[in-house]
């Protein structure tokens, strides 16, 4: 028997993630659970309302992050061991495992910058290209 990847690469995803969509699933990698369907409904009219798309984006991570019941792990954890939270975030964010580079490369951001925290991460990961696509 050979082992095969369950995840996909990034290669596959070519649909752009609606509004709705995009909030919905940012939600619930965030807090693990569902958002209503009015509260989709009204941030995405906050979007729509919005010229620029990636700063409503970041607005609604950063609201997003700050509200209680966020699912993010400590600084402690995230240093505790960066390869498991590595592919955590990589499965939470885009249902995949890193490839070695990718795994290399934001070890090595992590380990070289003492300010980097998980909530970081995790916007950018949020914020990401890959991120608006499935």
């Amino acid at each position: 028997m050979n082992d095969v990847e369950l995840y996909p690469n990034n290669a596959g995803k070519d649909k752009l993630k609606t509004n709705e969509q995009y909030v919905a699933i940012l939600h619930a990698n965030l807090f693990q659970t569902a958002l209503s369907a009015n509260e989709i409904f009204e941030i995405n009219n906050c979007i729509e309302s919005i010229g620029d798309k990636e700063l409503a984006r970041e607005v609604i991570i950063s609201n997003f992050m700050n509200k209680d019941g966020v699912q993010i792990p400590t600084i402690e954890e995230m240093n505790l061991d960066i390869d498991a939270f590595i592919e955590d975030t990589f499965v939470r964010f885009y249902v995949r495992f890193p490839s070695e580079a990718e795994r290399l490369y934001v070890r090595n951001f992590i380990e070289s910058n003492p300010f980097m925290t998980p909530e970081l991460v995790y916007f950018s990961f949020a914020l990401s290209n890959e991120y608006m696509y499935y």
